[in-house]
């Protein structure tokens, strides 16, 4: 037995919550009744009114849906359903229903249809000479980005929903013949045992990627550029790609990703070498360039020379603070003016952190609150933190931890605290491939894209550290 039209069409109404952009039509063409619903919020209801309202009204054809189907709708994605619970899924995923009195089922139409960012440049991966364009929110978008670079069939997509609440589009893609099929296996059953009331963004699944114990360092790349993730597609990476987030993550990851940068491969490799120096330099400058400031001022002073630790005595003689609470006070005042710059309107934001840092910097050093050499040290490392700014979270929290180091147990707290960390970044071995590879394990070949990069005709073969299937990469 089979309901009418307007009693299927109420009662997905009333399923849906009888929310006001859900729409519900029908009409009779050729005397027979046939029912529309869907979304108006997420469909163009004039490109819908256009491509399949009139076809239906002015069609000389048979109503019925096999002849929608096979006759009047033959260029638009189709899909017969036949549950409720099917007609209320393909509503949400932004489908129209159609339904025809007498008949079983219905059609399902893809009409998707909402406000889309263009694919900029990423604000914080801005290259010189390079490709310019960076992923959106539309996970659709963002494979066409992938697909474009690999005409091959050896492009895959695996394509998961999680999310009780938001079911979420998540793709999982790689390279057959050059990704780890234990990877991939492994990053699709880590995926699709997600049991999460709703996603909104691709670093909700970032945590379940990581190992469980490890809160401070990273075991997943992030990236924003479809070149970059091209690139580690290429040497036998698995990508993430989640629905309404413009960052991909990959798996497996090292931490010399982060010292690499797309513009590296678009410029001179000894250029990129040097500015891999750099920002390695800058990466200490960042985490423990303030602790041991603090450590040669408290215990170490005899180290210094005698006319800097004159300077220093003269700038700081009158402080009202101890040194630890000075670089303690100026790191807060820093971090707090730039979380203020980060939120408020960009305008205001950039007027705000030169009037914070010019202005009461100078201020705190005039009214004899702060010293001249701490505000430098701190500014300074603040700065560099940005040379690597996907690690700038984690950059952040080791600054304390070294500062906090340094002024209680000096030059020996530094060296002990780097120790400890650089032997936990060892220990770290996520989905199989060393974080600190290939400088530990040491992987001679790799060494090649290391710090120092060769020109492109010498990298004959893929990333050892990776165990990806086909290791050749040029054939000379």
């Amino acid at each position: 037995m089979f309901f009418s039209v307007d009693q299927i069409l109420d009662s997905l109404y009333q399923k849906l919550g009888s929310s006001q952009d859900v729409y519900k039509k029908t009409i009779a063409p050729q005397g027979k009744r046939v029912g529309i619903i869907f979304l108006r919020s997420m469909i163009d209801k004039e490109l819908f009114t256009r491509n399949v309202l009139v076809p239906i009204i002015e069609t000389k054809e048979k109503i019925s849906l096999n002849t929608f189907k096979e006759k009047v709708f033959t260029a638009l994605e189709i899909e017969k359903v036949e549950t409720e619970q099917d007609y209320i899924k393909k509503i949400v995923e932004n489908n129209a229903l159609i339904f025809v009195e007498g008949e079983e089922g219905a059609l399902a139409i893809d009409f998707e249809n909402f406000p889309e960012r263009m694919p900029s440049e990423p604000p914080t991966s801005a290259v010189i000479q390079g490709p310019r364009e960076g992923f959106t929110e539309n996970v659709k978008t963002n494979i066409t980005l992938l697909r474009r670079r690999f005409k091959t069939q050896s492009f895959r997509n695996t394509q998961l929903e999680i999310g009780e609440y938001t079911k979420t589009k998540v793709s999982i893609v790689y390279l057959e013949g050059i990704a780890n099929k234990k990877v991939v296996k492994e990053v699709i059953k880590v995926l699709s045992s997600i049991k999460i009331d709703g996603v909104v963004d691709s670093h909700y699944l970032l945590s379940f990627l990581q190992d469980e114990k490890e809160v401070l360092f990273k075991e997943v790349g992030v990236s924003e550029k479809p070149d970059i993730v091209g690139s580690k597609l290429l040497e036998g990476k698995v990508a993430i790609l989640c629905d309404g987030s413009p960052i991909v993550l990959t798996v497996p990851y090292t931490v010399l990703e982060d010292l690499q940068n797309s513009n590296d491969y678009y410029t001179n490799p000894l250029y990129a070498s040097f500015i891999r120096v750099i920002r390695a330099l800058g990466i200490l400058l960042a985490s423990i360039v303030p602790g041991v400031y603090l450590s040669l001022r408290l215990f170490h002073y005899k180290i210094l020379p005698l006319k800097f630790l004159i300077t220093i005595s003269n700038a700081t003689q009158n402080l009202p603070f101890t040194p630890f609470l000075e670089l303690l006070f100026i790191l807060i005042l820093f971090q707090i003016l730039y979380e203020v710059s980060l939120r408020l309107p960009r305008y205001l934001g950039l007027a705000t952190s030169i009037v914070g840092a010019l202005i009461l910097g100078d201020t705190g050093v005039k009214a004899g609150l702060i010293s001249t050499p701490g505000v430098v040290i701190i500014a300074m490392s603040i700065i560099s933190i940005y040379v690597v700014p996907d690690q700038a979270p984690q950059l952040t929290v080791l600054r304390f931890i070294f500062l906090i180091l340094g002024g209680t147990l000096g030059l020996f707290g530094i060296v002990g605290g780097m120790i400890y960390f650089i032997n936990r970044l060892a220990s770290l071995n996520g989905f199989g491939t060393p974080t600190l590879a290939p400088f530990a394990p040491r992987i001679r070949e790799d060494l090649k894209d290391g710090v120092a990069k060769v020109p492109v005709y010498d990298m004959t073969t893929r990333p050892k550290s990776y165990n990806n299937k086909n290791k050749v990469r040029l054939k000379k």
